[in-house]
């Protein structure tokens, strides 16, 4: 008879868990963010508490700020580690819905273990439970279903047999890569089961490689041998397939210049010569004169946002190929699809070209722009001038060295980042794909855990900062260190500048447009500093950077708070930075400016490319 050992069903998941390792030798849930309630304290928890340092447990602040966390230590580990997340029951568990749409946007692989009623319903309804009038299998955490990439309710214990497995197949698979829901019932948690033996042995996941269809290869170089301009975008694909060497020669040997998304940025470090920047809605002028010029587009790697394809107006009629390990992907926008992992079909295609070199040169254009960089991002003349975010940028860029990451996600310093930051090989962070406001400290902490080894540098706005900033609490107690800059403009500028290039009056977003009695004076200083964090107020310009210099010998989180001009944006003024991007306008309006924005909205939207 095989050997069973009987455990409850929330210590044979954490057993389980604490045993299942990548190709690269470690384990690939790193540990599991708590906040305990009813739902997962007695069983869940319990199991934690037992299982200690196998799979250790951290206790956070906010579910939603802990998932963010465990999602940026899975980016700064290119997918190739993860985090768990667990939750009481009710609105512990729909704290995390947010997060888990942005994991499933962004493809990252993010474990949540949300408590859920009794299985056996003996005491429903209990505390928090929502009932469904006309189903009685409903719970709140049928939420996650259309934000995860894989949902399991675990109303037996030997669910888990399966269950866990098809858990890790997501997360592990390049393609199908994303967050995952096990829904577990809180008095199944504490069930007792034989389970075998053989289910808690170490297990390997290897991270596939999938290889190009030998059609589409060749479809695909015949295509790049035909063109004379080809440009790539380069997406996060390049980085998590381990691309970026293939790609930088791959360039190279084909004098195909290369331009970035927010989730590929750094993928080529801003000083290789084939690198011409940020490509789209918040790109710069060189890549976006590269891009309007070319003859073919190489999608690598990326889902084809609206933002790098200035809403499908910027590669003109340029032909479109798509490399992508997902089928989703690589289908978009009427491309030619080359299903593939990155890395792999650049090797397959270096190996097809052979000696082709593309015809495409454009003298001069990125040393120009890196120039036109350099200048808006100076420091002010006058040092008692509120500085814009481009200067801010400028600051923290001179006193960081090349080791250094800066991160972000919602607002107006993605794009200014995208546009403006020069970085090293991976020094760039950016959750773009949900632009989810309070991401950042959070965020941040969860890549220093990521990458100890790098200077991270946290940029977020006010705005932000209001919402979610508890986690620098948590970075306290643990000894993470970060630099947040924190830059006060006194409301939600980067709206407030859109709302006005849309046809619209200045209205509820910056606070003096606000319907409030009083405008808040918000000291953040004080507030930082009240979670244990080194806050302090820069001045201008240089005590900024000088603080950014001193936050190097801390241990603990450092705050920085600038304030900032609401205006103008961060590439006011940088010719050719930037494109058109689609935000409908209102047909019908009273105001001449609203009359004018409609035009020119359906001018733009006429160049539209609606092929799918």
């Amino acid at each position: 008879m095989a050997e069973t050992i009987r455990l409850t069903a929330a210590q044979a998941m954490t057993r389980w868990l604490a045993v299942q390792k990548t190709d690269g030798g470690e384990r690939f849930i790193e540990g599991v963010w708590a906040i305990f309630g009813h739902g997962n304290v007695a069983g869940i928890g319990e199991a934690l508490h037992g299982i200690g340092d196998a799979l250790p447990t951290w206790r956070g602040q906010n579910e939603q700020s802990m998932a963010h966390a465990a999602i940026a230590f899975a980016k700064g580990h290119a997918r190739r580690r993860a985090q768990a997340v667990t939750t009481s029951i009710g609105p512990g568990a729909t704290n995390v819905v947010t997060a888990a749409a942005l994991a499933h946007v962004n493809r990252l692989p993010l474990l949540i273990i949300a408590g859920d009623v009794f299985a056996n319903r003996s005491p429903d309804p209990v505390l928090q439970q929502i009932e469904d009038f006309d189903d009685g299998t409903v719970s709140a955490n049928d939420c996650f279903r259309p934000v995860v990439r894989y949902f399991d309710r675990i109303t037996r214990p030997e669910h888990l047999l399966t269950a866990l497995p098809r858990a890790m197949r997501v997360m592990t698979d390049p393609a199908n890569c994303g967050p995952v829901c096990l829904a577990f019932c809180q008095d199944v948690q504490a069930e007792a089961y034989d389970w075998p033996a053989e289910f808690f042995e170490p297990r390997v996941w290897r991270i596939r490689r999938p290889e190009p269809d030998a059609a589409e290869l060749a479809e695909v170089a015949d295509l790049i041998r035909a063109a004379k301009a080809p440009v790539i975008v380069a997406g996060g694909g390049v980085i998590y397939s381990s691309a970026e060497a293939t790609l930088a020669k791959f360039a190279s040997r084909h004098n195909i210049l290369v331009i970035e998304t927010q989730a590929g940025k750094s993928a080529l470090p801003q000083s290789d010569d084939m690198n011409y920047g940020a490509a789209g809605v918040d790109g710069s002028a060189a890549a976006n004169a590269v891009a309007a010029g070319a003859d073919l587009v190489i999608a690598l790697g990326t889902r084809l946002q609206d933002f790098t394809t200035g809403s499908r107006t910027l590669f003109g009629d340029a032909k479109l190929v798509s490399i992508n390990v997902q089928p989703f992907d690589a289908a978009k926008h009427g491309g030619v699809s080359l299903v593939a992992d990155a890395k792999v079909a650049l090797e397959k295609l270096g190996a097809a070209l052979g000696d082709y070199r593309a015809d495409a040169a454009a003298p001069g254009v990125r040393e120009s722009w890196l120039r036109a960089v350099d200048a808006h991002c100076a420091a002010p003349v006058d040092s008692n001038e509120l500085p814009a975010d481009a200067q801010v940028i400028g600051a923290v860029q001179r006193a960081t060295g090349a080791d250094a990451i800066a991160m972000c996600a919602a607002g107006t310093m993605p794009g200014a980042l995208k546009l403006l930051w020069q970085p090293s090989q991976h020094g760039y962070h950016m959750e773009y794909g949900y632009s989810c406001m309070g991401y950042e400290i959070a965020g941040a902490m969860g890549l220093k855990l990521a990458r100890p080894d790098r200077e991270v540098i946290c940029f977020v706005g006010d705005g932000s900062y209001m919402m979610m900033n508890s986690e620098l609490a948590t970075a306290v107690m643990r000894r993470i260190p970060f630099t947040v800059v924190l830059t006060d403009n006194r409301g939600y500028g980067c709206i407030n500048r859109l709302q006005a290039g849309t046809g619209g009056a200045p209205f509820n977003n910056m606070y003096v447009d606000s319907n409030i009695e009083v405008q808040p004076q918000i000291d953040f200083v004080a507030h930082a500093a009240s979670m244990g964090a080194h806050a302090i107020k820069a001045a201008n310009i240089a005590e900024l950077e000088a603080g950014i210099a001193a936050a190097r010998s801390r241990d603990i989180p450092t705050v920085i708070v600038i304030d900032t001009t609401a205006a103008p944006g961060p590439g006011d003024g940088l010719e050719g930075a930037g494109h058109w991007w689609d935000v409908a306008v209102p047909a019908v309006g009273d105001t001449e400016k609203l009359r004018v924005a409609y035009a020119e909205y359906l001018e733009n939207a006429a160049r539209q490319r609606l092929v799918n």
